[in-house]
Order: structure tokens, then C-alpha cells, then sequence
């Protein structure tokens, strides 16, 4: 990386990004959330290599330029260049603050809302069919008890993996959330239908209260990695090409909303700081909130005669 020397700043970009990602150790930000900054600045520090440019001069043309690199070279969309340019914005205003190059202001180029994946219920009712126990490997058993836990919690994966059989409050009601995205704790519902199936689960997993909840065939803590591979294998065994772990996610902010749920509530289950994010469920399945609408809609069950009118006086 070019050294450029100036009276307002003499660090090179590295130096920069390395006290910028020291600054997120100190503030506690998450392994993840760590890993997602070093992994998505480097393109930004690759383009300011390959045209010479210093950290003192980088100015929204930069930025702006970046984007137009970004969809040349890396061949991405909008969405994709977003999700760079934030990490990139963090890192930049981590310089302004500390006077490593002059205050500018970091804007997201506009990008259309995509609709989110969800399964079908079609492909639900195959896919949540039980199987026969008797006769099944414990890894088809427990992807089955997964995908039942992801559509019936909403939870991500990384979150899910985490679980202790500790975590499930049985008694409650609820399930134990200790390691969140935001590293914040609290509860969610546990519904009696998915309570049901994971007691039956612990009686064929066995282990102890600080065992991982879902496991590996010899018991140790699953990955990521892993899980995604046997979802995969389970949903192809059974006709079914889609096979996102995170589609039960949508799906289940998709059904919670048909059925009647608030998205306040819905923001809390699904762990959102924003609720603007959740409300991009509400956005995305508008249409889909269009069935049964005559079924609730107060106008129309008044005129069935379902209401109490107020007579107008002859």
C-alpha cells in the first residue's frame, strides 16, 4: 500500500483498517461481526491499491467510483455492493472520527428489494413429514427435528447452533437466547407443537443440560457448514430443490404476519434492532396479505350482517 506523506494524516490504509478492526475488539463487537468487516473491506483495499490512492484522498468520488468498480469486477448487484459499502462506511467514518482523512458523507447506492425465499406448503408438508424412526439414521431425525425448529422459531442459524438443551424452558415456555447477532440475551415462545417434538428428540438424543442441542453424531457442537450440507441432502432426498436454512426464517415472518401476528411482536422473536427491517416482511408479502382479507375486514363483516349497525331514524 503507496505511503503518502501530508500534514493531515501519514497512515497508510492498513494501519488504518488495523486500529479500525482493534477498535472492534475493544468494543466487544462479535467474532462474526469481525470477520465480516476484515472479509468485506478487502475489495475496498484492493481498488484503492490499484489506483494509487491514499487514505487522506479518499472523498465521496471514491466511493462513488468504488461502486462502478465493484459491479465491473466483482460482477455484483446492488444488494451485494450495499452490504460491502456499509462495512466500507464503518471503517471510513472509524478514519474521520480519529482525523485520518476529511468528513464526507458515506451514501448506499439505491438497490431494489428482492422477495425473500420461503418455502412453499407444498414443499412443507413433505419436508415436515416425520420419518420413521425405526428405520432412519439419527442425522435424517435430527435435520427433520431442525427444519421443524427453524420454521417454528424463526431463529438464524448461527443462533440455533449455539442452543443448549439448558436453553429450552420446557416448563416456561420459552427458549433462552444467549448468543444473539448483537450479543444481547432474551427470550423467545416456544410453542407447544415444537416442544412436543424436541422432548421426544431428547429422549433419543439424550446428553446433558450444557450439551449442544444439536449435535453431531458423536455428540460434539455442530457447524454451519454441516447443518447446511445434511438440509440439503434431506430436502433433494425428498424432491424438494430448495433448501435454504434461512427461507424457514422468512417463511416463518411470512406466516406469522398471515395469521394475524404484530410486527412489534414479530421484531422481538426474530431478534431485529430495527424494526424497519422487520417491516420489509410486511412490504414483501402484501400481496399475500390480500388472502382472506373479506374474511377480516371489518367493512365486509358488517355488510354480511356480522356487525351492529346504527339505524338511521325514519
Amino acid at each position: 500500500m503507496k505511503i503518502c506523506m501530508n500534514s493531515t494524516a501519514s497512515i497508510t490504509v492498513d494501519s488504518a483498517f488495523d486500529l479500525f478492526i482493534r477498535k472492534c475488539k475493544i468494543k466487544n463487537l462479535t467474532e462474526e461481526s469481525v470477520n465480516s468487516y476484515q472479509r468485506k473491506i478487502i475489495p475496498f483495499k484492493k481498488y484503492l491499491s490499484e489506483n494509487s490512492i491514499c487514505l487522506v484522498d479518499i472523498n465521496s468520488d471514491t466511493v462513488d467510483n468504488y461502486i462502478l468498480w465493484m459491479r465491473k469486477n466483482l460482477n455484483a448487484n446492488d444488494i451485494s455492493i450495499n452490504s460491502y459499502l456499509r462495512s466500507c462506511r464503518a471503517f471510513l467514518y472509524f478514519c474521520m472520527d480519529n482525523g485520518y482523512l476529511p468528513r464526507f458523507k458515506v451514501h448506499l447506492t439505491k438497490a431494489e428489494k428482492k422477495m425473500k425465499e420461503t418455502y412453499s406448503e407444498a414443499e412443507l408438508k413433505i419436508l415436515l413429514k416425520k420419518p420413521d424412526t425405526s428405520h432412519c439414521t439419527f442425522t435424517t431425525y435430527k435435520t427433520w427435528v431442525f427444519e421443524n425448529f427453524m420454521l417454528g422459531t424463526g431463529m438464524r442459524i448461527s443462533t440455533a447452533i449455539n442452543l443448549h438443551i439448558s436453553d429450552i424452558h420446557f416448563e416456561d415456555g420459552l427458549i433462552f437466547l444467549g448468543k444473539l447477532k448483537n450479543r444481547k440475551q432474551q427470550y423467545i415462545p416456544l410453542s407447544k407443537s415444537l416442544a412436543d417434538i424436541l422432548k421426544d428428540y431428547l429422549l433419543i438424543r439424550g446428553g446433558n443440560p450444557d450439551d449442544f442441542l444439536f449435535c453431531t453424531s458423536y455428540g460434539k457442537q455442530t457447524t454451519r457448514s454441516a447443518m447446511e450440507q445434511i438440509v440439503k441432502t434431506y430436502n433433494h432426498e425428498r424432491g424438494i430443490m430448495r433448501t435454504s436454512i434461512h427461507a424457514f426464517r422468512h417463511t416463518f415472518a411470512r406466516e406469522f404476519i398471515l395469521n394475524g401476528g404484530d410486527v412489534f411482536r414479530l421484531q422481538k422473536i426474530l431478534c431485529h434492532s430495527d424494526i424497519s427491517v422487520t417491516k420489509e416482511y410486511v412490504d414483501l408479502f402484501g400481496q399475500d396479505l390480500a388472502i382472506g382479507f373479506d374474511d377480516f375486514n371489518p367493512l365486509d363483516n358488517f355488510t354480511r350482517g356480522k356487525g351492529n349497525f346504527i339505524r338511521m331514524k325514519k
